[in-house]
């Protein structure tokens, strides 16, 4: 196999040459969670989000203005956080990684730029856990993992339900009186289905869920309709009853989540910067010869556009009293 030397200058071009396309990747790298989150970029420490909504009705003509009345604007804030990473690595490794994961070999290593291979590497492991953190990350300023840097869908909707903007009252929550297994899945996310509000239902969303309950809604549809003529094959990516409107979503981002989130697409929001000059990766030489330091800055992350039940049912996965 053959050797290659990769230098500090070499990599530190790179990671200059290629920064805006290396810092998209490492939001690109989200490819399973992006087709089920609406991307906003631009977003450096906060936005404010949210809906519009007010009395526009047609009426017979009269040639009279209609009745005055306010327009109701429910703002939300997508804040971003700007994270770091600093870590040492040695290149000659990862040159390894890559060569040894069939991204090229023998001849297919000429004319490749193997410096950007090596920090798109990076970016990518970078990215992974990212995706991971997505819903259960709680911003803790003195932390030093992913998971400290901002606050994911289920701690945001942990602090909503606390303070009553979630709640049955408001047809936004929804308690599972059962634990979901293979035996009872079908039933339950339809019951929590027709729970939404008529105007949720209307909308194609999706119930994002952990693998479990998605496998378990699999067996159990399987058990509960046999070999009838529309159950065409085992798995079922559509909620039963739904008008294939509601889409079931499993995500390794929701192992051990607490809830179930229906929503649309447009309303699950990943925040991000990705312009200007305050985001930046570089590669340096560390206190170690033989070792170089990678370093990236990025802006991120999450928030839902809107709670009202118009847009959102969250579902309170059951949990067995402890004897």
């Amino acid at each position: 196999m053959p050797t290659f030397t990769v230098s500090e200058a070499s990599l530190q071009k790179s990671a200059l040459q290629y920064r805006k396309e290396l810092l998209l990747l490492a939001i690109l790298g989200l490819e399973k969670i992006l087709p089920y989150f609406t991307l906003r970029t631009g977003i450096r420490y906060k936005e404010v989000v949210g809906t519009m909504d007010g009395p526009f009705e047609l009426r017979p003509y009269t040639g009279q203005k209609n009745a005055t009345s306010d327009l109701e604007i429910t703002g939300r804030e997508l804040e971003t956080f700007l994270g770091s990473c600093v870590k040492e690595f040695d290149p000659n490794d990862l040159v390894q990684t890559i060569y040894g994961s069939g991204i090229t070999s023998g001849k297919g290593l000429e004319g490749v730029d193997i410096n950007k291979k090596v920090t798109a590497l990076m970016m990518k492991r970078l990215s992974e856990s990212i995706a991971k953190n997505l819903f259960k990350a709680q911003r803790n300023a003195a932390g030093s993992k992913t998971v400290d840097l901002f606050n994911g869908i289920d701690t945001i909707t942990a602090k909503e339900i606390a303070a009553n903007n979630i709640s049955a009252d408001k047809n936004n929550y929804y308690e599972l009186t059962t634990a979901i297994d293979s035996t009872n899945a079908v039933d339950v996310l339809k019951t929590l289905y027709r729970a939404a509000s008529e105007e949720l239902k209307e909308e194609s969303v999706n119930l994002y869920v952990p693998r479990f309950v998605y496998d378990a809604y699999c067996d159990d549809y399987k058990q509960t309709t046999g070999n009838i003529a529309y159950n065409k094959q085992f798995n079922q990516t559509f909620v039963e009853g739904s008008n294939d409107q509601c889409s079931i979503v499993p995500l390794s981002a929701k192992k051990d989540s607490p809830f179930l989130h229906l929503t649309p697409k447009s309303n699950m929001l990943i925040g991000c910067y990705q312009m200007g000059d305050f985001e930046k990766i570089e590669v340096r030489r560390g206190d170690n010869p033989f070792l170089l330091q990678f370093v990236t800055t990025m802006f991120l992350g999450t928030n839902m556009e809107s709670i009202h039940s118009t847009r959102l049912l969250v579902a309170k996965q059951y949990v067995a009293p402890s004897n």
